[in-house]
């Protein structure tokens, strides 16, 4: 488990993540448990993280960061911003998602052109979240950032921010069309129908173990979910059960006014 080492600057987003270099002289956003929208966050983007890359899509490496009292004693700046004032984060162990790079070195997009989303090099992993975010009920817009490889030459897409499945802090499944669409329906061009989904659905129905599951929630604190363990148990067989309702989701989403599927045949 890494030690949060330095806090370097609050990031954008409702959960007003930090962004702070760690003892693995690796950089992570951390989400902390007292974050202003609810401390089931954390264990959604832990939950998100190992289901997604069980699935094999491009989400950030997830670390548990231990927050010392005296880093968060004397980080000024380690604060959440509140309607009236501001609060000061607390210690503990909290949620790290993986900084693709240095952040002093690396160039970091969360918008492209349209011209130039299309020539990403993993441009179908949108399809693939798609179909995690339909399984989740991801109840945010699907978030994405933009980067170049050391040496490489086209952008790569990495999909950031589990918070909101399940529903955020109230862990049921209010699905809805349009809910998991990216905004951009650009990348979804290719899409000519279900098949399209193809691999990640196979994945999902077929290879997915509950193995995964159990192994995901043995190590996450259970601070994040309040020791509640019924409940956890509760969410992890409903999202067990929704896996084959994936296809009947997303063919939901292609009939919306949003149209988000042009090609689908």
């Amino acid at each position: 488990m890494p030690t949060a080492v330095e806090h370097l600057r609050r990031m954008r987003g409702g959960a007003q993540p930090q962004l702070m270099r760690c003892s693995d002289d690796g950089y992570y956003v951390v989400k902390f448990l007292d974050n202003p929208q609810h401390p089931r966050v954390l264990a959604n983007e832990w939950l998100g993280a190992a289901l997604g890359t069980s699935l094999g899509l491009p989400v950030p490496s997830a670390a548990i960061v231990e927050v010392t009292p005296a880093l968060a004693e004397r980080s000024e700046d380690m604060v959440i911003q509140l309607a009236r004032g501001r609060q000061r984060l607390g210690a503990g162990r909290q949620f790290g998602s993986r900084y693709p790079g240095h952040p002093d070195q690396l160039a970091v997009y969360d918008f492209l052109p349209d011209e130039v989303l299309l020539e990403v090099e993993n441009l179908p992993d949108f399809l693939g979240m798609l179909v995690f975010d339909k399984w989740t009920c991801n109840t945010n817009g699907r978030q994405a950032i933009f980067y170049r490889s050391p040496g490489g030459s086209r952008f790569r897409a990495l999909m950031i921010d589990q918070g909101f499945c399940f529903n955020a802090g109230e862990w049921d499944f209010p699905d809805a069309p349009l809910r998991g669409l990216y905004t951009r329906a650009c990348v979804y061009h290719a899409v000519t129908g279900i098949r399209s989904f193809e691999p990640w659905l196979e994945r999902l129905e077929s290879r997915l173990g509950e193995r995964a599951f159990d192994e995901a929630a043995s190590r996450m604190p259970p601070e994040w979910y309040n020791f509640d363990q019924e409940s956890l148990d509760r969410l992890l067989d409903r999202l067990w059960s929704r896996r084959r309702r994936v296809r009947d989701l997303i063919a939901a989403a292609k009939d919306t006014y949003r149209q988000p599927f042009p090609n689908w045949k």
